[in-house]
């Protein structure tokens, strides 16, 4: 890649670099374009990192999921010193910021066929929850936020954060894209129904305090150093909020065996109350609605993430299909329960409804 080709955050990348060659990226991630490179003489960071990272949002992006903070790196800079493995992070201009680049591999380039967490990742994770939760509601409030006034429930509402969360899917992810993935959500057998029936369902949480939220933690945002060490990255969900949501979501992203959710949530449970007693009350009652939550959302976004990945084009990639229709059916019969279809789509009627809309709708 030529300097005159290449993207303004790739030139940027390579200006920070103490050798442009060397720039490394764009590296995986959704929500941003990612490049690493190797730290100038006074990059402002610490010695114990060599390599850099610039992350520039993707413009255009779909949201499948609320945002607290206007800023990821704001919130890493807020806390540095209160949590321990997470990425530095400098800024470089108003709006430009350096994170240190955690060498390693992700937890999810290991075993995961086996889903259990070694003796010391535990603890680590462990020690993750303890910090997340010691982090109270004022504690980062010079940290500008983005979400709407209705979006800020009053401190311990557990049955208003959940029903901010439901609305967000059934607004901007359902609502917003019906015009373009209606089609698509008719035929798989997907409605908000299953959103209001949860809705009903979870009138009376417990109150807990709001803490701090990771709101993203799967194998892929866990990176183990060469100490075997497990960092936490990719902050740009976080969120004020319950604090069993971050359980929720971790466990619903990580797909534990029964046996190690089972530790896991006890872990969880443990560490937060140490760190802010009241903070696991009625957990026990409660994460069934999260979890179910968790699990229609992942219909909804997962429909559209698996639209988008298969295209473009008056065909849906053939190579791509079969795959992304086998995991797409296995977020529908997760959700099974929730909704009002009768049956799981086969492999066969996913597949052919994405084939139907390609056709139809030509994205």
């Amino acid at each position: 890649m030529t300097v005159d080709t290449a993207s303004p955050a790739r030139r940027r990348a390579a200006g920070l670099s103490r050798d442009e060659r060397q720039v490394t990226g764009p590296l995986r991630g959704y929500h941003h374009e990612t490049y690493a490179f190797p730290l100038a003489a006074e990059s402002g960071l610490s010695g114990r990192f060599t390599r850099g990272k610039l992350r520039e949002p993707r413009p255009g992006l779909l949201w499948f999921d609320r945002r607290c903070f206007r800023s990821e790196d704001r919130l890493l800079i807020a806390l540095q010193g209160r949590i321990e493995r997470i990425p530095e992070c400098v800024p470089v201009e108003e709006e430009l910021f350096l994170q240190g680049f955690i060498e390693g591999s992700t937890l999810g380039s290991g075993p995961v066929r086996s889903r259990t967490l070694s003796t010391r990742h535990t603890d680590q994770l462990g020690q993750l929850f303890r910090e997340l939760a010691g982090i109270k509601v004022d504690e980062l409030k010079d940290v500008e936020r983005v979400c709407e006034l209705e979006d800020k429930p009053k401190n311990g509402d557990t049955t208003a954060f959940l029903k901010r969360l439901i609305h967000f899917t059934e607004e901007k992810v359902y609502g917003r894209h019906a015009d373009q993935f209606g089609t698509l959500f008719e035929e798989l057998g997907v409605n908000s129904a299953a959103l209001e029936g949860l809705r009903t369902r979870s009138e009376k949480l417990t109150s807990r305090p709001f803490t701090l939220i990771h709101g993203d933690l799967h194998w892929h945002n866990f990176i183990v150093d060469g100490a075997d060490d497990l960092w936490t990255i990719d902050w740009e969900l976080a969120m004020i909020g319950d604090p069993l949501y971050e359980l929720a979501t971790h466990l619903h992203l990580m797909r534990y065996p029964r046996r190690e959710e089972a530790r896991i949530a006890r872990l969880w449970r443990t560490e937060v109350e140490s760190a802010h007693p009241g903070c696991s009350v009625g957990w026990d009652e409660d994460l069934p609605h999260l979890l179910a939550y968790k699990r229609i959302q992942s219909v909804f976004t997962d429909v559209i993430r698996t639209a988008l990945a298969l295209g473009p084009g008056p065909e849906p990639d053939r190579l791509m299909l079969p795959r992304a229709a086998r995991e797409l059916q296995r977020v529908l019969a997760a959700a099974q329960d929730l909704q009002s279809r009768p049956n799981v789509p086969t492999l066969r009627q996913v597949m052919s409804a994405y084939t139907s809309w390609f056709r139809s709708s030509a994205p």
